[in-house]
């Protein structure tokens, strides 16, 4: 079978959506794990590697790296039991025929389980580099949500945000309001050896230029650290690290236009440092671009959790007459 026939039939194989089961049992797990369901000797080989490549590659924006994901490996025997009530479940065979599919929720809720088969290695690659970036995407969004429900457990008022802003955010009652000043809002919460923050401002649509997006976005916050984001000492400013080029993406979030940036800051003529996710929303009807940032100082501890933590925060936005809007973007 030559390469073109290989491939066009492993598509026909393929089931891209998530076909639903109805368990009822809850998923558990920590956050941003996967458990990868594959025989040792597929896991010691080309398999293993690029799965491992492919969900446990550094995620952008972090000081140090660290995985997109916590991969768990158990041989295939041990599919049975505690192990379906993984949140997350990539499940590898070799089998007689070659398929792909994405089950939502087969053994407990809310989970995704991932099947690939294939007749012999070179199949298995080919279907994980198809679908791979589908199951990423998928898993991050899972795993977004999972924390969004754990967040609502126990949340801060946030009438203030609303009044100021003219939007609902769910954040957690751990957060402290530090700074309140005209059209800017910093909440911290302290954490063992550091702590997390978010942001929330406004500038004017035109401060958002459509040429030269992500060096706005950055002169933007180094403005705002010069204003209200200090160390100890004098001329110790929060800014941007320039020795790497932020991470920028283009999305939707709360049916707004959203410039992503992640990026990493520094306190000028100090030690102090960490990563920053930055969301720029657009809102055309009140002439203005809402900014929405989370950055973590911690600089003994993991920063990929305590960064998705923020992002699952700032995703929970929600503005004031959202039908009334038009939004025509950047």
């Amino acid at each position: 079978m030559n390469k073109a026939l290989f491939l066009c039939s492993v598509f026909m194989l393929s089931l891209i959506s998530c076909r639903q089961s109805k368990k009822s049992d809850l998923s558990s797990g920590e956050i941003n794990h996967i458990s990868v369901i594959i025989d040792d000797q597929l896991w010691n080989g080309e398999v293993g590697d690029s799965i491992r490549n492919k969900f446990a590659s550094p995620v952008v924006g972090l000081p140090q790296e660290e995985p997109l994901f916590t991969i768990n490996q158990y041989p295939v025997k041990l599919l049975e039991g505690f192990m379906t009530n993984s949140r997350n479940i990539v499940i590898v065979k070799k089998e007689a025929e070659s398929d792909f599919e994405m089950v939502c929720n087969e053994f407990a809720k809310p989970q995704n389980v991932i099947h690939i088969t294939g007749k012999n290695v070179e199949d298995i690659l080919s279907i994980l580099e198809k679908n791979s970036a589908e199951i990423v995407q998928r898993m991050k969004a899972t795993e977004i949500r999972e924390s969004q429900r754990r967040i609502d457990t126990s949340l801060l008022d946030v009438e203030r945000i609303r009044s100021m802003f003219g939007v609902g955010l769910k954040i957690p009652r751990s957060y402290k309001y530090a700074i309140v000043a005209e059209n800017f809002l910093w909440l911290k919460r302290e954490i063992i050896s550091g702590n997390t923050s978010i942001l929330i401002y406004q500038v004017p649509t035109e401060r958002l230029e459509k040429t030269n997006i992500a060096g706005s976005v950055i002169n933007m916050r180094d403005s705002i650290g010069a204003l209200y984001i200090r160390g100890m000492q004098a001329d110790t400013e929060m800014i941007s690290e320039r020795a790497y080029a932020p991470y920028v993406a283009n999305m939707k979030i709360a049916d707004r236009n959203v410039v992503e940036t992640r990026g990493t800051w520094e306190l000028k003529n100090d030690f102090m440092s960490g990563p920053f996710i930055n969301y720029a929303f657009s809102d055309p009807t009140n002439n203005r671009v809402l900014i929405v940032e989370g950055f973590c100082y911690a600089p003994s501890k993991d920063k990929r959790d305590l960064m998705h933590e923020l992002e699952a925060i700032i995703k929970t936005i929600k503005f004031r007459n959202d039908a009334a809007v038009e939004n025509k973007g950047f």
